[in-house]
């Protein structure tokens, strides 16, 4: 596979041959159009202006004496001669009459039109251009005046600039090189430290950056790279401490039952301490249970599976919900006041719906004091409701709303698992709701409690 700086330089050659063919091209075109086609022009003007001074009949000697002297003031050739064949003696080189003036160049000369003639002529080692107007009378060709002149080579006419033209050309293609050294290096030092930083990333060093050091293209490219380090980089954290946590969350409860397995095993448990331990296996499998649940929640959630968006009735939800969640609000003596419009409905997947409520109640019942009250309740605005729930627990830090969804995340570092949840409720809750267009708000006072805002679309006839 070819580099890409081998194929820039090899695009470069390319220009640059296309360049000197095209000036080539160009420069004849110049030669033919500009100085060869001028001498053509002139020399006919000049026939014309002797052909004006001829009175018709037989060619005199006067005339012949006239376009003689026209040659002191000239630089080409001038001959007037009664029969072409006299040319011989007029001209230092010798001429085809055949060629010169054959049948059909006769009949054009006879219609008072110039003839021109251009070939090769080895007496002057050049091209020569002739031009041959007729002095007709009464359709009858009395003679000709004969125009020539060796045109100047192309080579020749730059040749007083030859030397400063190669020198021009040379420098000017030194400075060419230089400037295409520098854009290479500006183009491919860049791309070869990204290449280089990709491959770092590939080997797993994903703290890898590079510099940027322009705004262009590259630069942007750079910035990009960036952004995607960073993404990976964070990526790979949350998925280093995801495993992390998930581990020690499996170990302690596994580690209690292995241990409580051996004891009952080796009956080194003693019969009033059954109840207990049997109580306490029981604990710890359901709290692995919940774990593991959470976790095919998360990941099923992730996968942005396909959603049955139905109508569905909010307060007959809140209710079933209610029913799930009372067990474990009747331990805290917590009571539930509810204000639900019993004609909204919504456009949602009913068993995410449920799950996301049953998350967010199981929350706020475990944070909320003995004796307490969580108030329900929805507003509805336009094609859209926002269910709220309302706690009188301690109540979370501002510094910790925004990470509340995270998962794992926990407000109180120093709280034991046993204490908190798996740390998954409210991410399972966000992304659920996320996946049926919805939104999820918090807003929270320290030992004043804290109310969650569930935002969902409402069925289009619910409005119309």
């Amino acid at each position: 596979m070819k580099k890409l700086s081998v194929k820039i330089w090899m695009l470069l050659l390319l220009f640059i041959t296309i360049t000197i063919v095209f000036l080539v091209i160009f420069t004849n075109f110049l030669y033919e159009e500009l100085y060869v086609e001028d001498k053509e022009t002139s020399m006919v003007e000049m026939a014309e202006n002797l052909q004006s001074t001829y009175k018709g009949g037989a060619v005199s000697n006067e005339f012949i004496k006239q376009t003689e002297d026209f040659n002191r003031f000239s630089d080409v050739e001038v001959f007037t001669v009664r029969n072409p064949r006299e040319l011989s003696a007029c001209l230092p080189f010798d001429v085809d009459f055949e060629t010169l003036i054959g049948s059909d160049e006769r009949a054009q000369l006879i219609e008072g039109d110039a003839v021109i003639k251009r070939g090769y002529e080895k007496r002057f080692n050049r091209e020569v251009v002739s031009v041959i107007y007729p002095l007709v009378d009464e359709n009858r060709l009395e003679g000709i005046i004969y125009v020539y002149v060796p045109l100047t080579k192309i080579t020749e006419m730059a040749s007083k600039d030859v030397i400063f033209l190669l020198i021009s050309v040379s420098l000017l293609l030194l400075i060419m090189a230089w400037l295409s050294l520098k854009t290479l290096q500006k183009v491919l030092v860049p791309l070869d430290k990204l290449k280089v930083a990709a491959n770092e990333m590939a080997s797993g060093k994903y703290e890898t950056r590079v510099e940027v050091k322009s705004s262009d293209e590259i630069g942007e490219l750079a910035k990009t790279f960036n952004q995607m380090a960073t993404s990976i980089q964070q990526e790979d954290e949350k998925k280093r401490d995801f495993l992390s946590i998930v581990s020690h969350e499996l170990r302690t409860p596994i580690s209690y039952i292995k241990g409580y397995g051996e004891a009952f095993e080796q009956k080194l448990v003693p019969e009033e301490k059954k109840k207990e331990i049997y109580a306490l296996i029981v604990q710890e499998a359901n709290r692995m249970q919940k774990l593991t649940n959470d976790l095919l929640t998360v990941a099923r959630s992730e996968q942005n599976q396909d959603t049955d968006m139905l109508p569905l009735v909010l307060s007959e939800v809140v209710r079933e919900v209610l029913q799930l969640v009372r067990p474990f609000a009747d331990k805290k003596q917590i009571r539930f006041t509810v204000i639900i419009d019993e004609e909204t409905i919504l456009k949602a997947d009913e068993q995410m719906t449920k799950q996301v409520l049953i998350n967010i109640l199981e929350n706020a019942i475990h944070y909320s004091p003995v004796s307490s009250t969580i108030a329900i309740g929805n507003e509805i605005a336009k094609n859209e409701t926002t269910i709220h729930i309302k706690d009188e627990g301690c109540g979370i830090a501002p510094e910790h709303l925004a990470h509340i969804t995270e998962r794992f995340y926990r407000v109180n570092k120093a709280r034991s698992r046993a204490d908190g949840g798996t740390g998954l409720g409210l991410s399972i809750a966000s992304q659920l709701i996320e996946i049926q267009n919805g939104k999820l708000t918090f807003t929270s006072e320290i030992e004043k409690g804290t109310t969650v805002y569930i935002t969902l679309p409402l069925w289009e006839d619910s409005f119309l």
